[in-house]
């Protein structure tokens, strides 16, 4: 059943929140009266969801600031790099 942000929950309550395109299933456990901080409500829930996969995102090489437009040495080396970042899969 889908319910609007404002809905009031109780204890026992399960609850999907979709997150930068992930969903985390949570089970509410205890209610805070106010805005509390994350470790404090880090206890008044239950996680349920799957553990999501690592990313891994490679590191784009950065030229210093000031050093002119890459020479065409540099620039076929930059190449070779984002060629190697493709899944050739794909």
């Amino acid at each position: 059943m889908s319910a609007k942000a404002a809905q009031p929950v109780v204890p026992g309550d399960r609850v999907r929140v979709r997150k930068n395109g992930f969903d985390r299933e949570l089970e509410v456990v205890g209610l805070i009266s106010k805005r509390m901080s994350a470790s404090v409500a880090v206890k008044c829930y239950i996680d349920h969801s799957e553990p999501r996969e690592k990313i891994i995102v490679p590191q784009v090489p950065m030229r210093e600031r000031g050093a002119g437009r890459p020479t065409k040495k540099d620039r076929r080396e930059m190449d070779r790099l984002r060629a190697s970042w493709i899944d050739p899969e794909d």
